[in-house]
């Protein structure tokens, strides 16, 4: 089942985001299992957006790369995750 993540991380900035995104992902495509990625300004500091194919797909990416880019940038996260039940697209 697919899942969606929302991530506001009050202590990241633009800066932080892009240095932690072009580590894990530095070809700017999706990760396996990995639907959809928005990310911009939150209410403070950055607001990310993910849907994952399913949760398992979500805990690898979180295992490595994630996670050790994070902890590095010395930032953790703690989604609010939800089931899916529909998707539209253009």
């Amino acid at each position: 089942m697919a899942i969606a993540m929302i991530f506001d991380v009050p202590e990241m900035t633009q800066a932080v985001y892009d240095r932690v995104r072009a580590e894990v992902l530095p070809d700017n495509r999706s990760a396996a299992g990995m639907r959809y990625h928005v990310a911009g300004p939150g209410p403070s500091g950055r607001r990310r957006v993910k849907v994952w194919e399913s949760q398992e797909a979500a805990d690898r990416f979180f295992q490595a790369p994630l996670g050790p880019a994070l902890r590095r940038a010395n930032t953790s996260v703690q989604p609010q995750v939800f089931p899916v039940h529909n998707t539209m697209q253009p």
